[in-house]
């Protein structure tokens, strides 16, 4: 698929590509020779221009290549743990449907929670009153997308987050049909207002998107979602419990509120390669034990 000057490197990338783990001596000699971020120059239309948010190149350059058809155009080739890999235009849609989903979820919470801080009479506050089943349903589909699409590199973790969404989807609708609406309420205003002991068949969906915040935290160094990995237990453990003050939980549902919107809103200003991660690792982690075995063996057998 690609081609490289030197001919041991073109060998080694065609190895790589394919998912082998190289050796640690391969590999330093590796990268010793090619820098982490390296750029082909690839036909027009042998592949189509991908550009992650804040990458930029000349406008002198673009727009030369923009007017002439036949002209090269540059890709950008990140250096994987165990290989060269591009973006490609599947990867940024599903890049933008794991940040909408985000978008979805944190507006939806943010919309329903307003209730607390808006006049009680106004007709915006009536107006969601009437839709919280909606909007709780929307934020859960919205989170149920992006764990999806996560790009998480160990599948464990990654199915765990999905099977608490799971099981958070099934006890809120379980609590809804047998609980809330044999009581005339809505299943936001049961849980909150009603009966807290249900926090224990909707906190799963909640656990979910605090192990989601807590994987953009720990990956990316961000501050807003650090601090949601701990509000979100708290608030929801403190209702639970009912040890906590009715001050208290509003105050830390408005901070839960405004770090939502931080959150989602910064991933849009975000490079398209952070949420793919190394697409290298996951190309490898495809293959079946016996082929990864074998290409490694193949690999070593290579640099004897």
């Amino acid at each position: 698929m690609y081609s490289c000057t030197s001919s041991s490197s073109s060998c080694l990338s065609a190895s790589l590509l394919l998912g082998v783990p190289p050796p640690k001596r391969l590999l330093l000699n590796y990268n010793n020779n090619h820098a982490i971020e390296l750029r082909l120059r690839l036909s027009h239309r042998r592949s189509p221009k991908c550009q992650a948010v804040g990458e930029r190149r000349s406008s002198s350059s673009s727009s030369s290549q923009e007017k002439s058809p036949s002209s090269e155009e540059q890709v950008v080739v990140y250096q994987g743990v165990y290989g060269p890999w591009t973006i490609q235009p599947s990867d940024v849609q599903e890049v933008i449907l794991y940040r909408s989903g985000l978008v979805t979820t944190a507006a939806s919470f943010v919309l329903a929670s307003s209730t607390l801080f808006l006049p009680h009479d106004s007709p915006l506050c009536e107006f969601i009153n009437t839709n919280l089943d909606l909007l709780y349903t929307l934020g859960a589909c919205g989170l149920g997308l992006s764990l999806y699409l996560i790009h998480i590199y160990v599948t464990q973790i990654k199915r765990t987050l999905q099977a608490l969404w799971l099981l958070g989807a099934f006890g809120s609708f379980a609590t809804y049909a047998t609980l809330a609406q044999p009581a005339a309420k809505h299943l936001v205003h049961y849980v909150v207002t009603q009966n807290p002991t249900a926090i224990w068949f909707v906190g799963p969906l909640f656990a979910a998107l605090t192990g989601l915040v807590f994987k953009e935290g720990l990956c990316y160094g961000k501050l807003e979602a650090a601090i949601l990995t701990f509000v979100v237990p708290t608030l929801l453990l403190g209702h639970l419990t009912g040890l906590m003050d009715d001050g208290v939980k509003v105050t830390l549902l408005g901070v839960w509120m405004a770090l939502f919107v931080v959150f989602a809103g910064r991933k849009f200003f975000q490079p398209i390669k952070d949420d793919i991660g190394d697409k290298s690792i996951f190309m490898f982690n495809a293959l079946p034990e016996e082929e990864k075995k074998a290409l490694v063996n193949k690999l070593e057998q290579q640099m004897k």
